[in-house]
């Protein structure tokens, strides 16, 4: 998707070396962005993937763990200092139920038989890490009366599918913060969206194997989140806020993504 809004456009992604994180970087980042990206700790993809970004537009990466509140901060502030402004930030980074069990997506993992620290990091990274990134982004959004805050989730199946507790429950906590957060910032010009791909995507979230498949027998690229964040990050969406979109139904006309968006209404059918 080629959008002019999009040139020289701050894009922070956390979780951005790998899987839907890092295919939303380089789009975003051919699209013309400037693209910072996060991941939990030092690593070979982290910076193959900066350097990929490197040979398409200016970019950084940090080393800081989502549910490191000081770490993130100092990645922001480098951030607005490097770009002189911060426009958007992509909550990517997640943990999944392979902390908890390599067999998850064959055999059921019992919450009761959870280990206690696994399923703490799993909750830490995916309810408190987006919450300390919007923290430390809004203020600078606020000043300047722009900027799009957009949630990556997951199916609603998943949210209460059988062993998939917490995974799937923290993602819906998400998407009822994101609501929130949407209401809370009305009219300040900084939108609140979630974007979800629809299904299983062949990622890290999967344990590896030859036949890797989603729950529903399915697998898709991560390449489909490419033209819907580059579409909610891009001045098409302006004003757009509150809304969950579904990569899968993303239609080929980009300039017209009403079939991908689901509205639950005032309260979510999960509840």
């Amino acid at each position: 998707m080629t959008a002019p809004s999009l040139t020289g456009r701050a894009v922070f992604v956390t979780g951005g070396s790998r899987g839907l994180g890092r295919e939303m970087a380089l789009a975003l980042a051919e699209a013309g962005a400037n693209v910072a990206i996060t991941g939990s700790r030092p690593s070979r993809p982290l910076d193959e993937t900066l350097a990929e970004l490197k040979s398409r537009t200016a970019a950084l990466a940090f080393v800081a763990d989502a549910t490191d509140a000081v770490a993130i901060g100092h990645a922001v502030k480098a951030v607005v200092s490097a770009f002189g402004r911060l426009d958007v930030l992509i909550n990517n980074a997640g943990l999944g139920m392979r902390a908890i069990s390599e067999t998850f997506n064959t055999t059921p993992a019992n919450f009761w038989e959870a280990d206690v620290d696994a399923w703490r990091r799993i909750v830490e990274t995916n309810v408190h890490g987006p919450f300390l990134a919007a923290r430390a982004v809004v203020p600078h959004m606020l000043a300047r009366r722009f900027g799009k805050i957009i949630n990556i989730s997951t199916s609603d199946i998943t949210m209460i599918r059988n062993g998939y507790s917490p995974y799937g429950p923290t993602k819906a906590f998400l998407e009822a913060a994101s609501r929130a957060w949407a209401v809370e910032l009305a009219g300040t010009g900084v939108d609140v969206n979630v974007l979800l791909p629809g299904g299983a995507t062949d990622t890290d979230l999967l344990p590896p194997s030859p036949n890797k498949r989603g729950a529903d027998g399915h697998l898709l690229s991560p390449e489909i989140m490419r033209a819907p964040i580059c579409w909610l990050a891009s001045d098409a969406s302006n004003g757009v806020t509150g809304g969950r979109f579904i990569a899968r139904l993303w239609p080929d006309d980009h300039d017209v993504p009403g079939a991908a968006r689901v509205d639950t209404g005032e309260t979510p059918s999960i509840m």
